[in-house]
């Protein structure tokens, strides 16, 4: 997907950078938006009843005002027909933005930048499921192809559309379930996002670290050795407390008890409007937990397992790896997104060349 294994870093560092703009940005815009309107936003629609008047009873409730008719007029300065439990976050983003390019440069374009943001947001997004897709189909036909063997091979086509399928219905049982959770999606669906996607970088650094031991690197170990620990000790917290929290506003099990003891007494519980709902909340609470202990689970194992690899490479300086020898590169390409002029001379001279070997061999 890349030219030259030298553009790995800019484009590793850059993409890094990219991602914790849109982390700014989104930490902006909640701050921008005003905080009746934030809460309206956000609140389940067991809550709010998806309605401006029931939202704006429930914001008043935490405090805050807001009429119905700010509500509405918040939704019409962007063309939406209401804004009451958008829960998601995209949502919300996207107004927050809205609000600053329409200050910023004027022009009655509000509902512009809202529906540019809600777009920008999408392909962001898509581009993650795409990528997130192929690796769970790869890992998921390298699994099972230690048991069945052509199962394995990528190339073959029922392995790889019955791969996908299990793998597309996976994850979009999980957006299911977290649109349609009494709830609210981001009740029950980002925490358990944020805690597995920083658990996958601790996964990454640690085989940052395993390389650097393995080549004899001690010394440069720190680098990815500092942020491993930190990003260890948050997560496996954060994955402690949905997992072992006795608060039903924290813990996965303990919310699910909670509506399960109310439901067994014969309560129906807000946000829930109906025993059907009652039974949804816990059916998604206990699989959310479920979920979240083997996540944490599987990176202990991870990790412990490249710990007694650690010691085995400090102990005898170094240790040989299954990656490919390092060939050098024969294409010409620039270093940065920007080719200088003595690149672009580089690369020209370089296709010339390679176009006058091919009419050789055609001619041949």
């Amino acid at each position: 997907m890349i030219a030259k294994e030298s553009h790995v870093r800019m484009i590793g560092y850059g993409g890094m950078l990219m991602e914790s703009f849109v982390a700014i940005s989104a930490l902006i815009a909640a701050v921008v938006i005003d905080q009746g309107l934030y809460y309206a936003m956000n609140a389940p629609a067991g809550a709010t009843g998806g309605t401006p008047e029931g939202a704006a009873a429930f914001v008043s409730q935490l405090g805050f005002t807001i009429t119905p008719g700010d509500l509405t007029a918040a939704a019409a300065s962007i063309e939406e027909s209401t804004l009451v439990s958008r829960t998601g976050g995209a949502p919300t983003l996207a107004f927050g933005l809205s609000q600053v390019f329409h200050q910023a440069f004027g022009g009655n374009l509000q509902a512009f930048w809202y529906h540019f943001a809600i777009m920008f947001e999408a392909l962001f997004i898509l581009t993650a499921v795409d990528a997130g897709t192929r690796v769970g189909r790869f890992m998921l036909q390298d699994t099972i192809g230690n048991v069945w063997t052509r199962f394995g091979d990528v190339s073959w086509r029922p392995a790889a559309w019955s791969a996908s399928a299990v793998t597309v219905g996976a994850w979009g049982y999980f957006l299911y379930i977290g649109i349609s959770d009494p709830l609210g999606g981001i009740n029950q669906l980002f925490p358990l996002f944020g805690i597995a996607n920083q658990l996958l970088a601790a996964i990454a650094l640690t085989l940052c670290v395993t390389l650097l031991l393995k080549h004899g690197k001690l010394r440069w170990v720190w680098v990815p050795g500092i942020p491993l620990a930190w990003d260890l000790v948050v997560t496996m917290t954060a994955s402690w407390q949905k997992v072992f929290s006795d608060n039903p506003a924290i813990g996965y099990f303990a919310q699910a008890d909670r509506y399960r003891e109310a439901r067994d007494a014969g309560d129906v519980l807000a946000p829930a409007a109906d025993p059907g709902q009652m039974d949804q909340i816990i059916r998604n609470s206990t699989t959310n937990g479920v979920i979240q202990a083997v996540f944490a689970l599987l990176v202990i194992v991870v990790v412990a397992n490249a710990v007694v690899i650690w010691v085995r490479a400090v102990r005898v300086g170094s240790l040989p790896t299954t990656e490919v020898p390092h060939t050098p590169s024969q294409i010409v390409a620039p270093a940065d997104f920007v080719a200088t002029r003595e690149e672009k001379e580089a690369v020209a001279a370089w296709e010339a060349e390679r176009g006058e070997l091919t009419g050789q061999r055609g001619h041949r």
